[in-house]
């Protein structure tokens, strides 16, 4: 290994305790002793030049003298630049070592005979790591520390107590994502799910932390906020859910938001600092979800490998050219010489006497006037292609069976068809139902819980008492709902056909829509009827001077 001395220069020396070598250690550590060895001429080149210098400035000189010519000093300037760059390369050489390969991979590249560059044809393979990937996912996670995150903090200080507490281990929690996504932007994602586990321990740990500091501190008049945290924390667990880690995001920051709205209702006329402290901690959710969802959509994505080889085979030759033509067959289309151009423009002038030349079509040559011409051979026809040679229509997914549990908070409705009878007793206000795929089917949800969502529902139909949250209307088809106590949002989005029957109690409502039509709200009036009202669909957007104005299309009908 290649260290830098006290004095700036270069030296060897042994590892300090054998360890294992990685199946690419010849590689790095040639790479790694080149790097030092070019740094070491450079160094040399430095003191030699500086040793020249130092006669100069050490004549008598008058004080009108200058100490050192400033192109020789912008150029030693510039050989320690050069220096210190390529000492970064040799640790960044270095610390590639911390990342050992797959044993797939790591056989071909151990039985390399030497650090050479191997040509391109070579049967063996070497593996490389794109450092620079994961940069902007790493940067948008960093914004979110520094923006809300770092604002959560700030407030948790200032209010103190158990709730200052909390925000150390939150904070560590935080830490340790991010080291996470570090190591998972750097290096290929293992092959076992038993080795990721130990890599997520840290962040498990804080998490339990976090929950069971809120358990001890029942007593604590600031226990709403430790359970604002606590049940929402998990949301970090994030890494470990596929194939849609955004939506658990969401479920736990819904979770939290029971609690929050606790603390909201307590302190909005006493101390504005909790509320903005709530509030700082679900924008922190918030966007977390939205980083999860730009970034890592599918699940946690992972450092690709890139495998460098042999080439890819040649390409197929190419097809020879078509036959040419014998001279015979054009000498058919070869110009009458004496039709030039003139005499074309003749016949064109002609008049009506341009149709002396064509033939008139008499009834003995009409088909449908002479029966011996329908006894001769049929015009050609191109024939039909076979369809029996073409691809079979796709066979339609089997039906998959109904499912109605209860996982944990959250109540699980899908693949129900045609029953009118699903009924959801016993729910706690921090539970969520979730429908999905049901067909013909209506649901009836007693007591008050957090949210409800429709998702990719058709003719269905959802009852129930008060929400904390929302309920969400998500890919549905001619669906409908009524609330007999408060919600306090609606959201509609990519939905045809929504019916929304509101209570007296809910008339203040929000509803949010997009990308959805046949939308409906029914209101009840003094007489107990429903009036009916449409939510608008169409808009009209001007340009002005200051920008873009949308006013609503009112339907005429």
């Amino acid at each position: 290994m290649i260290a830098v001395d006290k004095d700036g220069g270069w030296r060897a020396h042994g590892p300090p305790e054998p360890r294992s070598r990685p199946p690419n250690h010849d590689a790095i550590y040639a790479t790694t002793f080149l790097l030092g060895h070019n740094a070491f001429s450079l160094q040399l080149s430095c003191r030699q030049v500086s040793t020249v210098v130092k006669p100069v400035s050490s004549l008598r000189r008058t004080p009108r003298d200058t100490p050192v010519q400033p192109p020789l000093e912008e150029f030693l300037c510039r050989l320690e630049n050069v220096t210190n760059r390529l000492e970064r390369s040799v640790r960044a050489v270095e610390s590639a070592v911390l990342f050992p390969q797959p044993e797939s991979q790591a056989a071909p590249a151990a039985q390399a005979p030497a650090p050479a560059p191997a040509p391109a044809a070579s049967a063996s393979r070497t593996v490389t790591f794109d450092f620079q990937g994961g940069t902007m996912s790493l940067q948008a996670f960093d914004d979110i520390v520094a923006g809300p995150f770092a604002q959560y903090l700030a407030l948790s200080s200032k209010i103190g107590g158990d709730v200052a507490e909390q925000a150390g281990f939150v904070k560590s929690a935080f830490n340790e994502q991010r080291q996470f996504l570090v190591l998972a932007s750097s290096r290929p994602k293992p092959a076992r799910q038993e080795e990721i586990m130990p890599l997520l321990q840290p962040t498990s740990s804080l998490i339990v932390s976090i929950q069971e500091h809120r358990e001890k501190k029942r007593a604590s008049p600031q226990f709403n906020h430790l359970s604002t945290i606590s049940e929402s924390i998990a949301a970090l667990g994030w890494v470990a859910v596929s194939p849609a880690p955004s939506p658990y995001v969401k479920e736990m920051k819904d979770a939290g938001l029971f609690y929050g709205n606790r603390v909201i209702k307590d302190f909005k006329d006493k101390d504005r600092s909790h509320v903005d402290w709530v509030n700082s901690w679900i924008q922190t959710l918030v966007e977390l979800q939205d980083f999860v969802k730009k970034h890592h959509t599918t699940g946690l994505e992972w450092q690709p490998m890139r495998a460098g080889g042999a080439p890819p085979p040649p390409p197929a030759a190419m097809p020879p050219p078509p036959p040419v033509l014998p001279e015979g067959d054009l000498s058919n289309l070869a110009l009458d010489p004496s039709k030039d151009r003139s005499a074309l423009f003749a016949e064109i002038n002609q008049g009506e006497n341009i149709t002396r030349s064509l033939k008139k079509v008499t009834s003995d040559m009409q088909t449908h006037k002479n029966p011996a011409l329908r006894s001769g051979p049929a015009p050609f026809k191109t024939a039909e292609v076979s369809k029996a040679g073409g691809a079979a229509p796709a066979a339609p997914a089997a039906d998959k069976p109904p499912k109605f549990t209860r996982d944990g908070k959250k109540w699980l409705i899908e693949y129900q068809k045609g029953n009118k009878n699903l009924v959801v007793e016993g729910a706690e206000m921090n539970n969520v139902v979730y429908m999905f795929k049901c067909v013909d089917s209506t649901l009836i949800v007693k007591g008050k819980i957090n949210s409800i969502v429709m998702d990719s529902c058709k003719k269905s139909a959802v009852v129930f008492d008060s929400l904390v949250s929302s309920v969400e209307f998500v890919n549905c088809q001619s669906v409908q709902m009524q609330v007999n106590g408060v919600v306090p949002t609606i959201t509609i989005d990519k939905t045809d056909g929504c019916q929304m029957y509101l209570s007296a109690e809910s008339l203040n409502v929000e509803i949010v829509s997009s990308k959805s039509s046949e939308m409906n709200v029914l209101i009840p009036s003094a007489s107990g009827d429903y009036a009916e009202h449409a939510i608008p669909e169409q808009y009209r957007t001007k340009v002005s001077k200051s920008g873009l104005t949308t006013t609503v299309v009112e339907s005429l009908g």
